[in-house]
């Protein structure tokens, strides 16, 4: 059975294929940003990214760390 399309996903993986960044990348960087108990990892945003439950705030720290400063909003909509 294929997958539904998810926006957000499709968006974050083109936005880092773009900026020639892995998640692995932006996730160290998260990291940097963070005290010890705010870290997280590269499973937990895959997740967060594949299920569509990552927080907005975290999308704009993920854009910020890439050089990302040209969003619209509407890209990581999802219609239903």
């Amino acid at each position: 059975m294929a997958k539904a399309s998810n926006p957000i996903h499709s968006k974050m993986k083109s936005l880092l294929a773009e900026n020639d960044m892995s998640l692995t990348d932006v996730v160290a960087e998260m990291n940097k940003q963070h005290p010890e108990r705010k870290k997280t990892t590269v499973q937990n945003i895959s997740n967060k990214l594949t299920r569509g439950t990552i927080k907005f705030s975290e999308i704009i720290e993920i854009c910020n760390i890439i050089g990302e400063t040209n969003l619209n909003i509407n890209e990581f909509l999802i219609k239903k």
